[in-house]
């Protein structure tokens, strides 16, 4: 590099030089024993040719000191004397003779044919590997000529050469001073610390340290820290050699830390900590000496070689975690998902029971009131009365002593929780009502189905014609005009007084009203307790034309639901595919019982594990069971009331126990996991700690030390100026 030149107290020194730098065609003085081939360069003190050994064919390097009038003759005599000292030391360039009485004097060092590292860097940065190679050998060559008490105090990539095996060897040591010396050595610009700019500067072992950083620094990045035109034209422009070195040590100063080195590819952070210690400004916070940057080499080869241990050892223990935690995963997500299929069935069993219970209870209110109705029809008394208040006007005895016997059954029988008894004639008019309602009184309802058992609303035409019922009846479902809630009406024959000259006829009809929600206890304390929901549903359509299949008459939640009241509005339906289901299961439920055909599709239709309710739709899934209401001992006819019943459960209640059973499970699972991590963490920062010879955090080295693991003497500890080194270092 064109500025890479040594600084000397002499300007003048070296303008003469460069003059006599001009290429040569003669060496100054013919060498015994020698041959010289060419010239090689020029330095501020003379010139340096390659020559031949006549004896041994050895390609040799002579440099001769030709500036002999301004030449400092203890120059050449400490250069000499330094590479006497390290003679044989293979990482220094070896020394083979001495000229002090030439004119001029010369010493004659080996030839390295692969040229300098300066010349290596005109093609370019060099990789990090080669690179780190090379700084390790430069570093140990330090290493030893300190040992011998020899501080270079100009290295640089010129004074830098490689051997054939690009092995690098120290070179000119014309700046070099023992340890024990004060006299002051200049190095090159941007490889010299701050502090050895200084010319009553005392030598220091960590001015090598610092170049050693930046010889480094140049090889990764292509030139040396702080490095700029900018730069080099800032401090050429100093008056002498003193401004220059304050210009220098100014720019140290104010500029900011190199980073170029932190974007190479390839250099880690461990590589950039050395780096950067080595080119710390102030020397306190730099390596003591060159074998504390090859200890921290050592560390940084020593953790590189345990990573792959320590990630088998990270992995293994990770792995293991997650098939731990997987298996604890599985394990649970299995043991809930067969406890949940358990208790699924189990609850499908308990609701499939509760549902034939509420259906028998529902089934045997029905029967009960028909029941009811048949005894007092039956009473030769009513139907005398009945027969006597046909055809009489509302005031008169017969109609009278007729309201008076339904008000007295109205008050005989409050278990049948009727919400009205009423009789008709046989023409479909009302004679008596209990309660008593005037404007119901002498109404004509021929047209409803309680009536005629027809199961249908009649036209105004139809009803003039129509019969009275024969046989027991259970109406459709209706909106009542006093209650606006869903009622259904109980109604049978009334026949005309026994005589045996006459047969029996219909001369009335006699019922009840009975509203959906008291018609039967849908919800028993039991099933409270349960959490079990049960509803009622009619899968046949009403009377009225727009009715649809699927009404649900009886739930809980229905009041809520339908705000109230249960106008045609505001019904609640079961969807067509679920009636249709209810419609199947009420065919097989039927042959089953009047013919003994029980079909396996039966069981398969009366339990369903994903029924949505559409009175509760906020709730996604139920487990529900379906029982159709089927009158024991009852004709055909009327013994299939087109009802079913549904007992539902929320299906999270129904497998609250699993889910629990999984949350526990988890919770100890991580709980175990997170105990094995804690042992496996600490045991792991147990060994970092153990392996980590400089740790930074106080409490690793308090911990270290209480555990007698202190660590290692090390040159860094030295003093500055300390030539003391210590042996078994490993390469990178």
């Amino acid at each position: 590099m064109a500025d890479e030149q040594t600084l000397t107290q002499s300007a003048d020194d070296e303008r003469r030089a460069r003059q006599r730098s001009l290429e040569k065609s003669r060496p100054p003085v013919q060498i015994p024993g020698y041959q010289t081939e060419r010239f090689l360069g020029a330095g501020a003190y003379g010139e340096v040719w390659v020559a031949r050994d006549r004896n041994t064919s050895r390609r040799v390097a002579i440099k001769f000191y030709t500036h002999r009038g301004g030449l400092d003759w203890s120059l050449l005599s400490r250069e000499v004397e330094k590479l006497a000292f390290m003679f044989a030391d293979r990482y220094v360039v070896q020394l083979i003779d001495v000229g002090w009485d030439a004119d001029p004097p010369y010493y004659v060092m080996e030839y390295l044919e692969r040229g300098s590292l300066a010349e290596r860097l005109k093609a370019g940065p060099i990789a990090v590997d080669e690179a780190l190679h090379l700084f390790h050998d430069i570093a140990i060559g330090l290493v030893h000529a300190h040992g011998k008490g020899v501080l270079h105090c100009d290295l640089k990539p010129a004074n830098v050469l490689l051997d054939q095996d690009m092995h690098p060897r120290l070179a000119d040591f014309g700046q070099s001073r023992m340890s024990n010396e004060q006299r002051p050595a200049l190095g090159t610009m941007f490889y010299m610390a701050p502090e050895q700019a200084d010319l009553h500067a005392v030598p220091d072992a960590r001015w090598d340290v610092y170049a050693l950083g930046a010889v480094l620094y140049c090889m990764l990045t292509g030139q040396p820290p702080y490095r700029s035109d900018a730069a080099a034209a800032e401090i050429s422009q100093g008056t002498d050699i003193e401004d220059q070195l304050q210009r220098y040590v100014h720019l140290l100063h104010a500029a900011p830390p190199p980073s170029a080195h932190r974007a190479t590819h390839g250099v880690s952070r461990d590589l950039v900590e050395i780096i950067d210690r080595c080119l710390a400004i102030n020397p306190s916070n730099r390596f003591a000496n060159p074998q504390a940057v090859l200890d921290a080499l050592r560390l940084r080869t020593a953790r590189r070689a345990r990573r792959p241990l320590l990630v088998t050892g990270a992995l293994v223990p990770a792995l293991l975690l997650a098939i731990m935690s997987y298996a604890v995963w599985s394990g649970s997500k299995t043991s809930v998902k067969e406890s949940e299929e358990t208790l699924t069935t189990r609850a499908l069993e308990s609701n499939r029971f509760a549902a034939r219970f509420v259906a028998e209870t529902v089934a045997g209110e029905i029967d009960r009131r028909w029941y009811t109705l048949e005894q007092e029809a039956s009473d030769s008394e009513l139907r005398r009365q009945v027969a006597a208040a046909t055809g009489q006007k509302l005031g008169t005895a017969p109609r009278k002593q007729l309201q008076l016997a339904i008000e007295a059954l109205h008050q005989a029988y409050p278990e049948l929780s009727a919400a009205s008894w009423f009789v008709l004639d046989a023409h479909g008019n009302q004679l008596a009502r209990s309660p008593f309602e005037q404007k119901f009184i002498d109404h004509n309802f021929a047209h409803r189905d309680y009536f005629n058992g027809l199961g249908r609303e009649l036209s105004p035409e139809a009803a003039a014609t129509a019969k009275p019922l024969s046989h027991p009846h259970r109406s459709h479902v209706f909106v009542s005009e006093i209650t606006e809630g869903y009622s259904l009406a109980f109604s049978v024959p009334i026949l005309s007084p026994r005589e045996d000259t006459a047969p029996e006829l219909v001369v009335g009809v006699i019922g009840i009203t009975v509203s959906v929600g008291q018609f039967a206890m849908l919800r028993t304390g039991d099933m409270q307790n349960q959490n079990l929901v049960a509803a009622l549903v009619d899968t046949e359509a009403g009377e009225h034309p727009g009715d649809k299949a699927g009404l649900i008459i009886e739930h809980p939640g229905l009041a809520a639901a339908t705000k109230g009241g249960a106008s045609h509005a505001r019904r609640v339906y079961l969807d067509s595919e679920e009636v249709a289901r209810l419609v199947e299961l009420r065919r097989l439920d039927r042959a089953a019982e009047t013919q003994g055909q029980v079909s396996p599709q039966l069981e398969e239709l009366a339990s369903q594990s994903y029924y949505v309710d559409p009175v509760d739709p906020q709730v996604d899934r139920w487990l529900a069971a379906f029982e159709p209401v089927f009158v024991r001992d009852r004709p055909p006819e009327v013994a299939d009331t087109g009802w079913v019943v549904v007992v539902q459960e929320k299906f999270s209640d129904a497998v609250r126990p699993a889910r629990h059973l999984g949350s526990s499970l988890l919770e100890q699972g991580l709980w175990a996991l997170g105990t094995v991590l804690g042992v496996v963490s600490g045991l792991w920062a147990f060994v970092i700690m153990v392996l980590n010879d400089t740790p930074r955090w106080q409490l690793a080295k308090r911990i270290r030390k209480w555990a007698g693991l202190t660590a290692p003497v090390t040159s860094g500890s030295d003093s500055p100026g300390s030539g003391s080194q210590r042996s078994g270092f490993s390469g990178p």
